[in-house]
């Protein structure tokens, strides 16, 4: 699993402003392999729709998965022939490196993609990128297991994408509906920052980068879509599947170890500017406590089994304190790792002299009820002494929460060393942030000009009058500038042979 991606904290999310520049404000992939039936129909289909309802310009990019039939001429053929379409060509298949190797080339600030066979009812595809336009969201999916949502399909794929689903909350606690649709979009202030951290270049891709878009807490817009299963889908389901599980093996092992730098990718507090100057908001805490409530019960299930061990050749006294001194060592070092997220062993022992501290607390607390329970009873019964120090314990653990939190595992980073704080300054005229500790991330879209926004007439002659119409790449005073997307690999294994997809 790949660690490295741009430092800083993404900006906060801005609308897209309307006007008449050239450069698209949607760039739509459709990667492709071997459909050199299906490629034409469905490109003039989606153009034509796009012309008539999406309110900006745009671009569609036919990515070619290294066909071995007519697929790249036909591509070329509508490139040629419709100005908003243009093409590419890899050497090598999957899905995933052909959105990722367009995706971070393109100058669009909103990226999209869809399957060929046009399965999804284009009528979804503008209310699946409203919500980035506007900045509401990061990403954007089309969900057939939602509610509203009509699809038509045999019984074996709708068992196969469940079950998939189930698979995705079961074991990397994913929220969303629907990872295998192909009807996605992102922004592109966000792919440049999150893809760099997806390994997967084929059919793994869209999953692998919603669990880590979510795990960073960016928000997924889900949009419920009408779809239509293809019967000739070339899609090989088993060993799909079995790509997907370890897939999902090894991305799970990659979120267990903290072994991905997700805070790189977190959006500021408040995406009104109102909100920007806030700092020190609580992260995380339901999950903190969560996991706190569970390493709390393990420790003092260890603990009333070594106090009762003690207890055989000591005082109870001696036997507490022995009992919670060993106990205390290891929910600390539990909690260092598991509640808290601090990996590493930068400051294990700081920590530990801390959880001392700490200790000496709860020793406070459960011995002083022993001494109370002493005081009240010569010789209290062993059941007793349990039932006190489990109410001393509560009332200790609930203050041990509250001192590891706040003082022992402030918001940290993975090593261990204290999280710099994010002091953002808003400027109107730019989306952009500067942080404290890291470098502010760099080059998000600044439109130079206000974006386009097409012509609300028809594009043709009506009532004997003429309309002007304007293509993606022209200005308004009839200059061109060069539309060629230069596009070039991501990763070096891009170009490596051997991808069994």
């Amino acid at each position: 699993m790949r660690t490295d991606s741009s430092p800083g904290t993404l900006p906060a999310r801005e609308h897209l402003p309307a006007g008449n520049a050239g450069t698209p404000v949607l760039d739509v992939v459709i990667p492709v392999y071997n459909e050199e039936k299906d490629l034409g129909p469905c490109v003039r289909r989606l153009h034509d729709h796009l012309g008539r309802t999406f309110p900006y310009a745009y671009r569609i990019t036919v990515a070619d998965n290294a066909s071995t039939d007519t697929t790249p001429q036909v591509a070329e053929q509508l490139a040629a022939e419709i100005a908003e379409v243009t093409s590419f060509r890899l050497e090598q298949k999957g899905r995933g490196r052909a959105l990722r190797t367009v995706w971070s080339a393109s100058d669009a600030p909103i990226l999209a993609y869809m399957d060929v066979d046009l399965s999804t009812d284009l009528n979804a595809l503008l209310p699946l990128v409203a919500p980035l336009i506007s900045g509401h969201s990061d990403l954007a999916i089309g969900s057939r297991l939602a509610r509203s949502s009509r699809v038509v399909r045999g019984a074996k794929r709708e068992f196969i994408s469940r079950s998939y689903n189930l698979i995705l909350r079961g074991s990397l606690q994913a929220r969303f509906s629907d990872a295998q649709c192909g009807f996605k979009a992102i922004r592109r202030d966000v792919a440049q920052v999150l893809l760099p951290m997806v390994e997967d270049t084929g059919w793994f891709f869209d999953t692998e980068m919603l669990v880590l878009a979510e795990r960073a807490g960016l928000r997924i817009h889900e949009v419920p879509v009408d779809w239509v299963d293809d019967p000739d889908s070339t899609v090989h389901i088993v060993r799909t599947a079995t790509e997907d599980l370890k897939g999902v093996w090894r991305v799970g092992k990659a979120l267990a170890t903290g072994s991905l730098p997700l805070d790189r990718v977190a959006r500021p507090f408040g995406d009104d500017p109102r909100d920007r100057d806030i700092q020190d908001v609580p992260k995380g805490l339901a999950r903190q406590l969560v996991g706190f409530c569970v390493v709390g019960g393990l420790s003092t299930v260890f603990y009333l089994l070594l106090y009762s061990l003690f207890r055989e050749f000591s005082g109870s006294q001696v036997a507490n304190a022995l009992a919670l001194l060993v106990s205390a060592v290891a929910n600390t070092a539990a909690n260092r790792r598991l509640t808290f997220g601090v990996r590493g062993r930068g400051g294990a022992v700081r920590h530990q002299a801390q959880g001392l501290v700490v200790f000496g607390i709860g020793l406070a607390l459960t011995s002083g009820s022993l001494a109370a329970l002493n005081a009240a009873s010569s010789d209290p019964a062993h059941s007793t002494e349990l039932a006190v120090l489990i109410a001393a314990n509560l009332a200790a653990t609930v203050l041990r929460f509250l001192l590891f939190r706040a003082w022992v595992f402030p918001d940290r980073d993975g090593s261990g060393r204290p999280e710099p704080t994010v002091v953002l300054q808003h400027n109107p005229s730019s989306p952009t942030c500067t942080t404290g500790g890291y470098q502010p991330y760099q080059e998000p879209y600044q439109p130079q000009v206000p974006l386009p926004q097409r012509p609300a007439h028809p594009p043709y002659p009506r009532n004997g009058t003429t309309t002007t119409q304007f293509r993606a790449g022209e200005a308004a005073n009839g200059t061109w500038r060069d539309a060629t997307v230069q596009l070039h690999p991501v990763r070096p294994h891009d170009t490596e042979p051997g991808d069994p997809r």
